[in-house]
């Protein structure tokens, strides 16, 4: 998960060229936990630099060489944070994009050794290996690409033999000519942008000529990061026992199963609640037919047609799955990556991309600030516990929904294809806050505009009980519902608006792609989040329910469960899910037990319920 580049010339440039810094501030769009470079400088010589910082910054120190070849990578860290790429073995070098989900099976299986926690090691490994039985050089890709599951987009460069080679299963590849050079990055906007011609999509292997060199290549390696981009999972018993897990007595609606803690709850006569009164059907969607005359004009005879928002998450996977087997069509896949995304998510997406070929487009955030926020703003929440405030947690996401514009310009796709779960409606969260749902709400706040208004002012107030919400990342905030909330949205389609959504035949289409479920929880609902297991804990031990309640609710009004069942899934999904907490937690920086015991001091509101 990642961008990787570079340029081949047939003479020698700066590496301070105009069109080559331009390749690497678009590289590092996805992602800048850490960078490295292979280039052949002036000298004839290769050599390999690699450090645990962003590529912009990595740049500088090679600024003023004179180079012929020069390739780069610029990391989202998945696993491995201290072996960056490219990957060097012996007379290979690799620099890889996507995830490879089974390389710890593949070791077993060959003659080499695994000296790295990098996936991206394996395709090291495996040319390797073929390479001394002798196998010619032009079958090593696709043996690699049987071999490997999860996204495989990468260039091996063979010095010894003056070949390297480009290929990818899912496009996140392209290759382009530029006057006396060719240039080849992860995406097609780059390339573009620098003004190349017969820009081509990577699939099948491509070889070129680079120069030959057989001395060891020399490695320049700067770590300077102290903290961990993906905390190591110690899991420990005595934490684990400090999350409650209270079976509590409350009174629930005959119907369904929602709480007299939820918030605006009122039951009548015969115990029925106002949600399920009120309550319209989500889940009927209109005729396929609709859709598919809706996005014909979108269609295109060549290259991608339309972007889908994918988390990884088994909505935007089963979504991803109806647009390529059902529309017919040939998306990008878009991810935004704030530092929330688990590996199980990440490697969720690089299945489905392999799978069905998709090309993954990827926005990766400042992980490291945007974890700083969440630690700001969590610490002003432990301050004055506020169950309307909760939602805060979650809003660095919010600029999913710029970036989507920013990939629909970079693309030239207009046509985004959402796949939201209709059932996901969680009026509690604003609730808390004092809004009430839509069915009690008076007309003066129907307008999107005076709704959101309101909102703020409510926040704005919670807020003012505790002075550490007004942090630096309260422009981050705002902003990103500023793109959520007002900032008008075109050529946008929800795919559940015509596909109903069925529990189980979603999750059965899944598994035909090994989807990953997690360890921690036998619910599909959220598991590649980093925060729902967090704030869900919040709610249950404060207002003893959480979002399942109200998703369970939902499914029972539509007539998919029962309420029997629905009381069966919140019982077992309600349970604290320790791994995820402590890796949050971790991942933030706070100390496990400090933020769970003043999670469980808190005041439980269902103790002034009548």
């Amino acid at each position: 998960m990642c961008g990787i580049f570079g340029v081949i010339s047939k003479v020698d440039f700066k590496a301070s060229d105009r069109n080559l810094s331009n390749l690497i501030s678009h590289s590092e769009q996805r992602g800048r936990d850490s960078s490295g470079f292979l280039l052949y400088d002036d000298q004839k010589s290769y050599e390999i630099h690699k450090a645990d910082y962003r590529i912009s910054r990595l740049y500088k120190t090679i600024f003023d060489r004179e180079v012929k070849l020069i390739f780069g990578h610029s990391r989202l860290v998945t696993n491995g944070i201290s072996d960056n790429q490219p990957v060097y073995d012996d007379d290979i070098i690799v620099f890889h994009n996507g995830i490879i989900v089974n390389a710890d099976d593949i070791w077993s299986t060959i003659s080499q050794d695994q000296t790295l926690l990098i996936d991206t090691e394996i395709i090291a490994g495996l040319a390797k290996h073929h390479l001394q039985e002798a196998l010619p050089l032009e079958e090593i890709p696709q043996k690699i690409l049987d071999k490997c599951e999860g996204v495989v987009a990468c260039s091996i460069i063979f010095p010894k033999l003056g070949k390297m080679c480009l290929f990818s299963n899912n496009g996140s590849l392209y290759l382009g000519d530029l006057e006396s050079s060719q240039v080849f990055a992860s995406e097609s906007y780059p390339l573009t942008e620098l003004g190349c011609n017969n820009i081509t999509q990577v699939f099948e292997p491509k070889f070129i000529d680079v120069p030959i060199f057989e001395k060891e290549i020399e490695v320049i390696s700067s770590n300077q990061r102290n903290l961990d981009l993906i905390p190591s999972l110690s899991l420990n018993s005595s934490e684990e026992n400090l999350l409650e897990y209270k079976h509590h007595d409350l009174k629930r609606c005959t119907k369904c199963v929602l709480p007299e803690t939820m918030t605006y709850i009122n039951f009548d006569s015969d115990g029925v609640c106002n949600y399920c009164r009120n309550y319209t059907p989500r889940n009927i969607p209109r005729p396929k037919e609709e859709l598919f005359e809706l996005v014909e004009k979108y269609r295109k005879k060549a290259g991608n047609d339309c972007i889908i928002p994918f988390s990884g998450g088994r909505d935007s996977c089963y979504g991803l799955h109806l647009v390529v087997k059902e529309l017919k069509m040939k998306p990008v896949a878009y991810t935004y990556d704030w530092g929330m995304v688990t590996d199980l998510a990440r490697r969720n997406i690089s299945r489905m991309c392999a799978e069905l070929g998709v090309e993954n487009i990827i926005v990766a955030d400042d992980i490291e600030k945007k974890r700083r926020n969440i630690k700001r703003n969590l610490t002003a929440w432990l301050k004055a516990p506020d169950l309307g405030m909760v939602s805060i947690l979650t809003a660095g996401d919010k600029h999913f929904f710029n970036y989507v514009e920013m990939i629909k310009k970079q693309t030239g796709i207009n046509l985004n294809l959402w796949g939201v779960n209709p059932l996901e409606v969680t009026h509690f969260k604003a609730g808390f806050l004092g809004i009430p749902p839509d069915f009690e709400e008076k007309l003066v706040y129907s307008s999107g505009a005076l709704k959101q208004l309101r909102y703020q002012w409510l926040r704005f107030r919670a807020m003012m009980k505790s002075p550490g919400y007004f942090n630096s990342s309260l422009w981050d905030t705002l902003s990103g519902e500023y793109f959520r909330s007002f900032k008008k949205k075109s050529d946008y389609f929800h795919i559940f608006d015509y596909w109903r959504w069925d529990e189980n035949l979603v999750e059965n289409v899944l598994d035909s792609y090994d989807w990953e479920r997690a360890p921690d929880t036998n619910s599909t609902w959220r598991i590649g989040d980093g925060t729902a297991a967090f704030y869900n804990y919040i709610y249950y031990t404060i207002a003893g329910f959480t979002e399942h309640d109200t998703f369970r609710s939902n499914q029972v009004r539509e007539g998919d469960i029962t309420r029997k069942e629905a009381l069966e899934f919140v019982l077992d999904e309600n349970q604290p899910r320790y791994p995820n907490i402590k890796w949050y937690l971790d991942a933030i920086g706070l100390d496990f037990k400090d933020v769970i015991g003043k999670v469980n001091q808190t005041p439980k509101i269902f103790n002034s319920v009548s």
